[in-house]
């Protein structure tokens, strides 16, 4: 019942999640139950690509969520999708065992390699999947919380904070580059095994995490959804409008605005441990400043403050970037920067906003149609 209240006015929403609904059923059963030599048969190459895809699609969700609806510029939330990202790289190292090149059962390839000899603190737990689970959203949410409550505090607000956030995300990079922080400097964290005592590789685990990613996509927009609508909501896109007048009402505008900048860093941790299994590695280029700048991209592409355009957005930017990047890679950050100007000066709504143009467009036409009608009956005798 509550997601009928929550999508009944939204037939953009519930039209995209449809279509994500069918894919979490077709995709996986095409992949399973058909034979390769059926034209209906899906690799599992393309269910990992869209599997990504879905995870990129939650990460451009929660963009929108404090852009879109809280007027919040965030250029460093590849920061809090690449944090999550590595609480599901840790566990996963951990997994391994003594399976590495090494052979130790202890530590990690990476440690043995550089002569650690025991596991930093910070790496404890995560050989349990509740504990990284737990860590996809602490640790995100911990860096939203401080970082959100000092620059909301002092009234950082428009282009000011967004040159912090992607401050903050280009300092991460640099920190985890370094080979002593523990995270496998330049290359990461990979070489990936099991995941639940299944192997990642395994079809049946690339289908199962292709389903979760859609679950959580689902998931993710109807609770971003039900804030949007609800009270919280209207004082959030009140904020958005007016601060000071919203502040002057009596409202913590700070106290708005720190909550949902904690959830949606969450919501974007939840995104990269998704991610990062699929694609079977993390590394601190997950942090770099251009991964943030493109999630924008994303959300003006698909229309902020809307929701599913961001869904749409994230699809369509990243399909159009796998093509340019398999034709033409050295094109692709020309056609990126083309698409934004355009979007900015011909679409401002996005494509969400050309499809109601169009439809409005179609509306204004048919009655002109049916007022041609009784004038042609009365001519016809």
């Amino acid at each position: 019942m509550l997601t009928q209240r929550l999508l009944l006015s939204d037939r953009g929403g519930m039209l995209v999640l449809g279509l994500v609904a069918l894919m979490a059923v077709i995709v996986p059963v095409c992949n399973m139950l058909v034979p390769e030599s059926s034209p209906f048969y899906i690799s599992t190459y393309l269910v990992t690509l869209i599997g990504k895809f879905l995870c990129f699609a939650l990460l451009a969700l929660s963009v929108d969520l404090i852009w879109g609806y809280a007027g919040i510029l965030s250029l460093g939330h590849g920061a809090f999708f690449a944090l999550g990202g590595y609480a599901m790289g840790m566990y996963l190292m951990r997994q391994i065992g003594d399976r590495g090149q090494y052979g130790n059962p202890d530590l990690p390839d990476f440690m043995v390699f550089l002569n650690w000899d025991s596991l930093p603190w910070y790496w404890l737990g995560f050989d349990m999947f509740w504990f990284a689970a737990l860590m996809v959203l602490i640790v995100p949410g911990l860096l939203a919380l401080v970082f959100g409550w000092l620059a909301f505090r002092s009234r950082v607000t428009g282009v000011y904070f967004a040159i912090i956030t992607q401050a903050l995300t280009y300092a991460l990079m640099l920190a985890f580059f370094r080979n002593e922080m523990g995270f496998g400097g330049n290359n990461g964290l990979t070489d990936f095994k099991d995941l639940l005592g299944h192997s990642v590789s395994a079809k049946g685990t690339r289908n199962s995490l292709f389903i979760a990613s859609a679950v959580m996509l689902i998931l993710g927009y109807l609770a971003c959804r039900y804030i949007v609508t609800s009270r919280m909501g209207r004082v959030i896109v009140s904020i958005r409008d007016a601060e000071s007048r919203t502040r002057f009402c009596g409202y913590k505008v700070e106290a708005y605005k720190l909550w949902l900048f904690v959830f949606s860093a969450m919501l974007a941790g939840v995104a990269g441990a998704l991610y990062v299994p699929q694609v079977g590695i993390i590394n601190p280029g997950e942090f770099s400043p251009l991964n943030s700048i493109e999630l924008v991209v994303w959300v003006a592409t698909g229309g902020r403050g809307t929701l599913y355009g961001a869904i749409i957005g994230a699809f369509s930017v990243n399909y159009a970037k796998t093509l340019f990047t398999t034709w033409s890679p050295e094109s692709w950050l020309f056609v990126l920067g083309a698409l934004f100007v355009i979007v900015t000066l011909i679409l401002p709504k996005g494509l969400v906003g050309l499809f109601d143009r169009l439809k409005r467009k179609g509306n204004k036409t048919e009655p002109q149609t049916d007022a041609r009608q009784p004038t042609e009956s009365k001519e016809a005798p």
